[in-house]
């Protein structure tokens, strides 16, 4: 039989000695290497007490927006939810009232929006489809829960904080957004 390749090797079969039967060579090759990390920069994080620089394109969880008076943005047009290959999201509209000018832009609204975190992928998808800037994918983790029915957030869990009632927790659910709104 003719080889494809002339790659092809010989292994040797010879007795090893009596220092490689004890193994003693590859003992100290590990315990080099061991050793080795000692004087190496260590990757662990102390976290609550210091916490890591996060790329300009981390995506965290997500948070539904307001405009500057406090109404929501979301109108219910269900585009997030066809766009999320995870199919996490689920909404349902609702018409606005005449005397709910003050809560919604629009004349439809989301009545129930709910988002499940243990679907989702974080892709970012929901976020580049929603022409009226609703959702957001934020700068916070999300975080771990023993149940699993704590990881499927509703509209009001998602609603980032009413910007004239509590300006300073706006701002904060903002983070960079609000650097690069006043950029733009």
């Amino acid at each position: 039989m003719q080889a494809l390749t002339n790659r092809q090797k010989l292994v040797e079969r010879k007795p090893m000695s009596f220092i490689e039967r004890m193994y003693l060579p590859a003992i100290f090759k590990g315990m080099a290497i061991t050793f080795s990390h000692i004087f190496k920069k260590k990757p662990t994080i102390n976290y609550p007490e210091k916490k890591r620089p996060f790329s300009p394109v981390f995506r965290g969880l997500h948070i539904l927006n307001r405009d500057e008076e406090g109404r929501e943005n979301c109108t219910a047009c269900g585009l997030c939810a066809v766009a999320c290959p995870a199919e996490a999201i689920t909404m349902e509209a609702a018409e606005r009232k005449s005397n709910e000018e003050h809560l919604y832009r629009e004349e439809k609204y989301a009545a129930k929006y709910e988002i499940n975190m243990l679907r989702c992928i974080f892709c970012g998808l929901c976020e580049e489809a929603c022409p009226k800037d609703a959702i957001y994918l934020s700068e916070t983790f999300a975080p771990s829960d023993y149940q699993r029915k704590q990881f499927i957030y509703s509209k009001d869990e998602l609603l980032i904080p009413h910007p004239i009632d509590n300006p300073e927790a706006y701002k904060k659910a903002l983070g960079n957004r609000a650097k690069k709104k006043k950029l733009n």
